[in-house]
């Protein structure tokens, strides 16, 4: 059986979701991973008001959508990160306080562990029941991410440190979520504790391979570094969690610009590297299904749309196509089975 698609509702924030619900149903979507931000979902409402889930789910259903799991990615960033103006701007301002580091830092896990809670208290509401495993995306940030580049050469201990303090602060996030029975899926992602193979390994040991600590795997942020983005589905075979569907090009630029960019906005022609909207891009995404059906991953294929060069509701119809098209159910018969007469 072919699984959902779904559309990550992060980047559609700037639509009330009474008005995005509909026109993702018309541009074919099956469902919404909901955004912690905007309209989309809030975590103190649902851990709060009484109706709150209840009427989730019905302003879903009422546009013959359904829900996945949820993502928390911009407070996720703000527990391990170097906490700056920019981070004001993508956090509340319940969150965000008087902008003490530590004090944001502090804030923004609580609000993750509420965060398992409302996935929790959403998903037992879900008509028909609750989804196998319910599964909260996000990120991590990192305290080491400046140290990408090492020079002046990194001083003895400074990475571990990175990872100790990754693992101080989100292994209580991760007993929090096996006590709601909420798994969470880190978006392997540049800025983040894990942003390719190794890191990503590092990050499992460091938080002791919590259960509940996996990752939500996107290709489009492996590819353009030069990670092998379907080796990853099997080493982490087991802790893949959720799947995204995000394309990118790369290595077509005009040469002013390399991979970190060149503090160039997304769109500049002179980029090394871009994302685009799902098959337009340099991602195998057959080879990613081929994957993802070795390791019996059946969860949704969410579409978190960046193009732009595109018109988002042209390109969200498109790439939600593209993604039923391509997407296929792993055989359950060998195809030489037929040349045994015993079977035939």
């Amino acid at each position: 059986m072919s699984r959902h698609v779904t559309l990550f509702t992060g980047q559609w924030a700037d639509l009330p979701i009474a008005e995005l619900a509909p026109k993702s149903k018309e541009m074919g979507f099956d469902g919404l991973e909901l955004a912690c931000w905007g309209d989309h979902f809030d975590v103190q409402k649902a851990l709060n008001e009484s109706d709150y889930v209840e009427k989730k789910w019905e302003q879903l259903e009422a546009n013959g959508l359904s829900c996945f799991s949820i993502s928390n990615h911009l407070v996720g960033q703000a527990v391990c990160d170097h906490i700056d103006e920019r981070h004001k701007a993508i956090l509340s301002p319940e969150i965000w306080g008087d902008g003490d580091p530590e004090g944001v830092r502090q804030r923004a896990a609580q609000e993750m562990i509420d965060t398992a809670k409302a996935a929790r208290k959403f998903f037992d509401a879900k008509p028909g029941g609750a989804p196998e495993r319910v599964v909260v995306n996000g990120f991590t940030g990192s305290s080491i991410w400046h140290l990408l580049y090492s020079f002046p050469p990194v001083v003895p201990g400074q990475i571990d440190a990175g990872f100790e303090d990754f693992a101080k602060r989100w292994k209580p996030i991760m007993d929090a979520f096996d006590k709601e029975d909420v798994y969470y899926g880190l978006e392997v992602h540049p800025t983040e504790i894990a942003f390719d193979i190794a890191s990503a390994r590092r990050a499992l040991e460091a938080i002791g391979n919590h259960k509940r600590f996996g990752f939500n795997y996107d290709p489009s942020h492996l590819g353009y570094q030069g990670v092998d983005y379907i080796k990853f589905i099997y080493e982490f075979r087991d802790q893949i969690f959720h799947a995204h569907v995000k394309d990118a090009w790369w290595g077509h630029s005009n040469g002013d610009v390399g991979v970190f960019g060149g503090h160039t906005d997304f769109g500049d022609y002179r980029r090394y590297w871009d994302f685009r909207s799902p098959g337009r891009g340099d991602v195998n995404f057959e080879e990613v299904i081929v994957a993802l059906n070795d390791i019996g991953y059946h969860g949704p294929l969410s579409i978190e749309w960046e193009d732009s060069r595109m018109d988002r509701f042209r390109g969200g119809a498109e790439a939600c196509a593209f993604t039923k098209d391509m997407d296929f159910s792993a055989s359950d018969v060998a195809f030489d089975a037929a040349f045994d007469k015993e079977k035939q």
